[in-house]
């Protein structure tokens, strides 16, 4: 079940496609910019969506809810971000810096909001919490991702100064909050054209990974980054599935939520999302390094989405009213 929800992801195959794109076709010379600005519009494009989804009464309904929200954020940025550090120093010596660095990024970045939400429903969690909460999380990551990544030692290669800054303001923060300021005139065309969106979202995020791995190519990832090494990072990023799934469930439990809750607090807690951090990595780092960085966030999305399904049914089959209770999965994202 979880192998054909998985391949039947229209996001996965997106980024399958931009991947091997960016391997056989990738974007080098003038084409780079081009490509790059391309990306650029599409993101720009993305936040201000983001922008006109999120209602304004979900936002002051979650920060209502601080009970909830303040530790998850509290885990997601904190807790979270510290086992991302510990990973990057284990990766250490071991891997390219780059990739080893990308724990840390990985371990700063928000969660998901439609495969959160999506498995909160099917699992019989609180949906509507699940959507708040993973969304609030989403926009205070275009705030505090970058400062907290800087915080842990998370420079890199490069240095982040005032131009990387105005990239964040003006293709992140600026086009979401004119979506905010605009959402009642156009509520009404994104409710219309829901599906029809989800796929601008995906050219987006497929366009961010499609500019990094073609730098990362440029520079030899495939000679950079041999055998021995995928399988270091596929078990780095095992190790950080667990203690995430595990920490997530245990935290929601020592707050004494309510069973719903807890589940919200799970799958709003364990996942991460490659819809800011890809996106974010092309503003943050040089091409060259960002397909490097970007190698643990999107084999994190992967096995996430492997690993969140049975999870998700065996909630579900412990109490199926509860499960049959929520309905069908949410969509948003």
């Amino acid at each position: 079940m979880a192998f054909r929800t998985l391949f039947a992801d229209p996001m996965l195959r997106m980024l399958v496609i931009a991947i091997g794109l960016a391997a056989l076709l990738p974007a080098t010379g003038e084409a780079r910019g081009v490509a790059q600005g391309v990306a650029n519009a599409a993101i720009f494009i993305l936040f201000l969506l983001n922008g006109m989804r999120i209602a304004r009464r979900d936002i002051a309904a979650g920060i209502a809810n601080w009970r909830f929200l303040l530790p998850l954020v509290l885990w997601v940025f904190g807790a979270m971000a510290l086992m991302g550090l510990a990973l990057a120093s284990l990766g250490q010596g071991w891997l390219t810096p780059s990739v080893a660095l990308g724990f840390l990024y990985l371990g700063t970045l928000p969660s998901t909001v439609q495969s959160a939400t999506s498995y909160t429903a099917l699992a019989g969690g609180n949906v509507a919490l699940s959507v708040v909460g993973a969304a609030l999380l989403n926009i205070l990551g275009v705030f505090v991702t970058v400062p907290i990544f800087l915080a842990l030692g998370g420079s890199g290669s490069g240095a982040v100064g005032m131009e990387v800054i105005g990239k964040i303001m003006l293709l992140l923060i600026l086009p979401f909050a004119l979506g905010q300021a605009v959402q009642h005139l156009t509520s009404e065309f994104i409710s219309r054209h829901k599906s029809k969106i989800a796929w601008v979202d995906r050219f987006a995020i497929s366009a961010a990974i499609y500019v990094a791995f073609s730098g990362a190519v440029e520079q030899g990832i495939w000679s950079r980054v041999d055998g021995y090494d995928w399988v270091l990072i596929g078990l780095l990023v095992g190790v950080f599935l667990f203690l995430a799934n595990l920490g997530a469930w245990i935290a929601g439990g020592a707050l004494g939520l309510v069973r719903a809750d807890r589940i919200a607090f799970l799958f709003a807690g364990a996942q991460k999302s490659a819809a800011v951090g890809a996106p974010l990595a092309t503003i943050l780092f040089a091409p060259e390094q960002a397909g490097f960085i970007v190698i643990a966030l999107l084999l994190y999305h992967f096995c996430q989405l492997v690993v969140a399904a049975p999870i998700a049914t065996r909630l579900a089959h412990q109490h199926p009213a509860d499960a049959a209770g929520y309905g069908a999965p949410t969509t948003r994202s």
